[in-house]
């Protein structure tokens, strides 16, 4: 039998899903574990949203639309984008699709070719260095670290900066680690990439989960808006993952292009999805004020218990729903080895640090999308096995 596509093998996954099996493996036995790895927020989505997307579908709204996304949801994201991120938006550059990875998936396609070269966040999705490598060209991590709170240091970033250099992506609040970038920092990325002509990918798909600060997107800042392409979609702030439903804000040089990428892999968005979504941005849902304040309480009490742990330490995460402790000082191992023998021995199921890069060596990545009994119990159980 032939070979299969050389450019598959470059495709990555997600660690967290392989350990998401294991761990409901386990359970199978008769386990009991507590599921931090996954990050999706543990709360139904909104009745509005709900109910709009079942309205849809009894109206017959579940035949194509155009590719781009259906004019009433693009205009309620720009007015969405404006009103809460003060970003004025041309309704005619965003593009809707299933999910936010696609957004993803089509810019760096567009962009990047054999011997480019793209920046990104080390530690940070996954996906990522996946799709850069699947592009066919090579991924530049850039090294986050703790002592900057997480934020890049901008002398090695300009370091990083080659001729082949085409792309930087940008993510805040940040997954795995949840740092926000400060004003100072998007401002200097911003003028990194119109001194050495570079796109931006800024994948602002945590935006609307902050709980200290404020996001700044690199999209407003001067001469940017032409160069930047904003990835988001509804899935963690609405509780919507399963709904599949992101948006892109493109430039528009490249709204042709990635139009032509959607028609040719996945033709449309669901109408009834879409629907859904301008229900949820129609007005202020009460549920996503209360999941909001459930993920504040939660990641309180979630660094508290991990500080009090000797050999783990634990930065307060400014936004996402994300912890990544810091437990070099636990003595146990490598990452890898902590995060596979708390799952086996203590029952918690954590992601390596390293599942986001090789800069996340030495954490663990935590989701605090659970609630607060069962993030007391993992804490208890992790503190028990770490004296053990």
């Amino acid at each position: 039998m032939r070979p299969l596509a050389t450019r598959v093998s470059r495709l990555g996954t997600e660690t967290a899903f392989s350990v998401l099996a294991r761990a409901q493996a386990l359970e199978a036995t008769g386990k009991s574990v507590i599921h931090l790895e996954i990050g999706e927020p543990d709360f139904d989505t909104p009745r509005a949203i709900v109910e709009e997307g079942r309205a849809a579908i009894a109206r017959g709204e579940t035949r194509y639309t155009p590719s781009v996304g259906i004019t009433e949801l693009r205009v309620a994201i720009a007015n969405h984008l404006a009103r809460d991120r003060g970003l004025a938006v041309d309704p005619a550059r965003v593009i809707v699709t299933p999910g936010a990875k696609p957004i993803m998936f089509y810019a760096l396609l567009a962009l990047l070719e054999e011997g480019d070269e793209a920046i990104y966040p080390d530690p940070g999705f996954p996906i990522y260095g996946s799709m850069i490598d699947f592009a066919g060209a090579k991924g530049v991590p850039m090294p986050l670290r703790e002592r900057n709170g997480f934020a890049p240091d901008l002398d090695e970033l300009r370091s990083l900066v080659t001729d082949r250099t085409k792309l930087i992506v940008v993510n805040s609040p940040n997954n795995p680690t949840g740092a926000v970038l400060p004003l100072a920092t998007i401002r200097a990325i911003a003028a990194v990439a119109r001194e050495r002509d570079l796109w931006v990918l800024a994948d602002d798909i945590y935006a609307d989960l902050i709980y200290d600060g404020v996001h700044h997107s690199v999209y407003a800042e001067e001469g940017m808006a032409e160069r930047t392409i904003i990835l988001d979609g509804f899935s963690k702030t609405f509780a919507m993952t399963g709904w599949r439903l992101g948006f892109g804000v493109f430039p528009t040089a490249l709204i042709e292009s990635v139009t032509k990428l959607v028609t040719n892999s996945v033709s449309c968005t669901a109408t009834f999805v879409q629907r859904a979504g301008i229900a949820a941005l129609a007005s202020p849902l009460p549920e996503v004020a209360v999941m909001n304040a459930a993920f504040r309480e939660r990641r309180d009490a979630i660094v508290a218990g991990l500080n009090a742990i000797p050999g783990v330490s634990c930065l307060v995460p400014a936004g996402a729903f994300y912890v990544f402790p810091n437990i070099t000082r636990l003595g146990r191992g490598s990452s890898d080895a902590v995060a596979d023998r708390l799952l086996a021995d203590a029952g918690v199921a954590a992601l390596a640090g390293t599942a986001f890069g090789a800069a996340g060596e030495g954490y663990l990545r935590l989701s605090y999308a659970n609630s607060l009994d069962n993030l007391r119990e993992a804490v208890a159980r992790i503190a028990r096995w770490a004296s053990a």
